[in-house]
């Protein structure tokens, strides 16, 4: 479970973050919001990116600001950008990488990759450049490689902002496919609408926190 206990946020002397309380335990949370709300600074808190100015986050019982490293363990996240995660030269090397520091051998974690890939939408890709892949291929890819770690929960953050409309629906197909807990920041409100809860935000707060349709519908009206 992810909790946000009075979660309080500034950059300088602009506050970004005021006062959110919430308990997430279902599987698929999406958070929306329009530029500026403060969506992507508090899924940044969950696994220490950020960490409040005030109040405080725990997963699973554990604070991100004071235990960083067993969060981490626990707690996957992908940017908007894959290029910013893409580290190795090929798409099998680069989710081998994540597993650099399991006890696995070299050659069992090649295999672990190649399996990954496969999994998720990439079969046959383990030995295509990784930066020469599409858009939805490197998002996909960047997917693989945090799950290669194997977390219990998968932070989203504005995953599908760079793909075309088809990328978009495979890239929320296989999220909802995952057995982890997914929290997806995220504009694309049709994505999220099979999704278990929605929390909208605006300057900061959470102003609306239902089941998505009524969610949606108050956040479409807040946009006027």
């Amino acid at each position: 479970m992810i909790e946000f206990e009075g979660v309080g946020h500034d950059y300088g002397e602009r506050m970004v973050l005021a006062d959110v309380n919430a308990r997430l335990r279902e599987h698929r949370v999406a958070l929306v919001g329009a530029n500026g709300s403060g969506k992507s600074t508090l899924v940044r808190t969950i696994n220490g990116l950020v960490c409040p100015s005030r109040g405080r986050v725990l997963v699973d019982g554990r604070d991100p600001a004071l235990d960083g490293r067993s969060v981490r363990r626990r707690v996957g996240f992908v940017f908007t950008n894959p290029d910013s995660q893409i580290v190795m030269p090929t798409a099998g090397e680069d989710v081998a990488f994540s597993l650099r520091r399991s006890d696995m051998s070299k050659k069992e974690r090649t295999r672990r990759a190649v399996e990954i890939l496969a999994a998720h939408g990439l079969d046959g890709y383990a030995d295509h450049p990784a930066h020469q892949l599409s858009g939805g291929q490197k998002q996909l890819l960047a997917l693989c490689s945090m799950l290669a770690l194997m977390p219990d929960v998968l932070v989203c953050d504005e995953p599908t902002t760079l793909l075309d409309p088809r990328n978009k629906r495979h890239y929320a197909e296989v999220l909802c496919g995952l057995e982890q807990q997914v929290v997806l920041a995220t504009h694309d409100l049709h994505l999220i609408e099979d999704f278990d809860r929605v929390l909208v935000l605006e300057a900061g707060r959470v102003v609306a926190d239902d089941a998505p349709a009524d969610a949606l519908r108050y956040y479409r009206k807040l946009l006027g």
